[in-house]
């Protein structure tokens, strides 16, 4: 009998605590329940550095493209890729048989050209003058005939012996004599105009010109360094036929070299000589470069699909290692504030222009306009609203929006 009413005792103990148990659940639950839960941060002052990235590729500062100056073979290469060259060194020969029968077409041509002006100037070749001094030199043999025959004639006239027919005649011959020896004289000493002896020169001029251009043709064809450098692409080879203008050798300084980078046209603004830049190649992902802006955008153009900016960045220090053509990350240093007041951007909110945060006020959210400053991708300069150390929310949880005057318990 003692035992059973122990049993039912026991019985009844367990019985309340469970509903104790369940009081204290229920009771935990109506506290916990309409609580939404937040994450909140403190406000705090911290460095905020304001950036804009981009793509770019490199390339050398001076930088020597070598090409064909006409269609013809290539007779022999002396360097490869990564050849560090001094000046002058001959790196290429080309085939240079046509361009040599040129230079001797123009050589003749020049030749043909100084001949031409020289007799222009000379009134005439040294046959045309010797046939001008004839003709000049026969004509005054043929007016002093006609003068001796004129006065001949106008004699015998006085005595009767001549008619006056006979000695008009006469004086016709005389003077048309005299007409040819003015006109062979004339042609002796001013054989060519002006204009004729412009065009002479201009042809000189023309002809010494295509003898210039053949000389410089027929040196191209012999390729030398025209500076100590690097040669870092070979396009050709020996026997291989290079048609004009094709690109056959680039060379250049690989210790002093450049970025030109891309930047988006809304971020051109931003952008100012002197600014900072962090330079990354993926190729060796534990290493990167520093530079400044050398040259801002000076217009606007279309690269692949975008509208961009192209800029100049010069490297600071030792660029090796960075290769020519090579597709590198930029990242410009536009703003730095060494020590604004700062909150994360996710706790900024905007509305009609205005901007605000929830601050966590005990156990709720209090709607709080501020003032910000400069910004970034992650934190944002506060001027005014909030201080040093206020809690604000970031964002709920589960993903609901945040209100003002909710219940709220704070987690990390």
């Amino acid at each position: 009998m003692i035992e059973a009413r122990e049993q039912r005792d026991r019985r009844w103990i367990w019985l309340a605590a469970i509903i104790l148990l369940v009081l204290v659940f229920f009771v935990a639950r109506s506290f916990t329940r309409d609580r939404l839960l937040v994450r909140g941060v403190r406000v705090s002052h911290a460095e905020l550095v304001k950036t804009e990235r981009t793509n770019g590729h490199v390339e050398p500062v001076d930088n020597f493209e070598i090409h064909s100056p006409v269609a013809t073979t290539v007779k022999a290469v002396y360097v490869q890729p990564g050849d560090v060259v001094p000046a002058g060194k001959l790196l290429m020969v080309l085939d240079n048989v046509e361009p040599l029968a040129r230079l001797a077409a123009a050589e003749s041509g020049v030749k043909t050209a100084q001949a031409s002006l020289e007799a222009a100037t000379h009134n005439g070749s040294q046959l045309e003058q010797q046939s001008s001094a004839s003709d000049v030199a026969r004509a005054k043999l043929d007016r002093d005939q006609a003068r001796r025959d004129l006065d001949a004639l106008s004699k015998l006239k006085a005595t009767g012996a001549a008619s006056a027919s006979e000695v008009a005649a006469a004086q016709q011959r005389l003077d048309s004599v005299e007409a040819s020896l003015h006109a062979s004289e004339q042609g002796a000493h001013s054989r060519y105009s002006t204009a004729e002896i412009d065009r002479a020169r201009a042809a000189l001029a023309d002809a010494q010109a295509n003898l210039n251009a053949a000389r410089q043709v027929v040196a191209q064809t012999s390729i030398h360094a025209p500076v100590a450098g690097t040669v870092y692409n070979v396009n050709a080879g020996a026997t291989e036929f290079a048609e004009e203008g094709k690109l056959l050798l680039q060379m250049a300084d690989l210790h002093h070299e450049q970025v030109r980078a891309f930047f988006d046209e809304p971020e051109i603004g931003s952008l100012a000589v002197g600014q900072q830049v962090l330079i990354k190649w993926d190729a060796q992902p534990d290493k990167f470069w520093k530079g400044h802006i050398e040259r801002t955008p000076v217009t606007v153009t279309t690269y692949t699909t975008r509208n961009v900016g192209e800029v100049l960045i010069d490297i600071d220090g030792d660029d090796s290692g960075l290769l020519p053509n090579t597709n590198v990350t930029v990242t410009v240093t536009t703003s730095s504030e060494a020590n604004p007041l700062t909150m994360p951007r996710q706790a900024l909110y905007t509305e009609a222009g205005k901007h605000y945060v929830y601050k966590i006020v005990n156990d709720g959210l209090q709607r709080t306009p501020v003032t910000i400053g400069e910004y970034n991708d992650t934190s944002v300069a506060i001027l005014s609203g909030v201080q040093e150390g206020d809690l604000v929310a970031t964002g709920t949880v589960n993903g609901q929006p945040l209100q003002a005057g909710v219940p709220i318990k704070v987690t990390q």
